[in-house]
């Protein structure tokens, strides 16, 4: 008996959901194609009725945890459209998100794994931290080089304080690092916000 379409887009749907949260917890080199068919309960010669190759896997699955970041970001910062700098960056570096890598910044995850990642992949997540700098300077209410050049310098120390909190879990200064951080993204944000003599 076949499987209908909608079989074969829920199980694909059910591979990368797992895959996604699955690189963010092991990176890129730690997914096993085995190990992820038998967690969503499907063999693992099915895995090739739904990827070409494991590297495709990895890339869907990485832009899929590129979106859920993106998605739960927005929606914890006040919704799509709603966002402020001061909403999303308490967000982003709060001990909740730090101690959630499996649900959280993708970027933060995986930004080694995926700097040496081959040239599709790097792509996969230029794409996004663009998009990232494009959404924070909006949310800044920015235009232009300044704009740009707060959430970049923004995006830069948020991901490197959640980054190394995360290195440090367990100790006392991995919160101190993302309050200091915090408290810089939001002296930046009102430096940018100050008008020009």
């Amino acid at each position: 008996m076949g499987h209908s379409k909608a079989d074969k887009a829920l199980s694909r749907k059910r591979i990368l959901t797992a895959a996604a949260t699955r690189i963010r917890e092991v990176g890129l080199d730690g997914v096993s194609v085995g190990e992820l068919m038998k967690s969503v309960n499907l063999t693992h010669g099915g895995f090739y009725g739904h990827f070409e190759s494991r590297d495709a896997l990895i890339a869907a699955a990485l832009e899929q945890a590129l979106a859920e970041s993106e998605q739960t970001s927005a929606d914890f910062a006040g919704g799509p459209g709603n966002m402020t700098v001061k909403s999303f960056v308490n967000n982003y570096l709060s001990p909740a998100h730090r101690d959630r890598p499996s649900s959280g910044c993708a970027m933060a995850a995986l930004a080694g794994d995926v700097s040496r990642a081959d040239p599709d992949v790097r792509a996969i997540m230029t794409a996004q931290l663009k998009r990232s700098f494009a959404q924070l300077g909006e949310a800044h209410g920015g235009e232009g080089e300044d704009a740009e050049q707060f959430a970049v310098s923004a995006w830069a120390m948020m991901i490197g304080a959640l980054m190394m909190s995360r290195v440090m879990d367990g100790d006392p200064e991995a919160d101190k690092v993302l309050a200091l951080a915090r408290k810089s993204v939001l002296e930046l944000a009102a430096l940018h916000a100050e008008p020009k003599a």
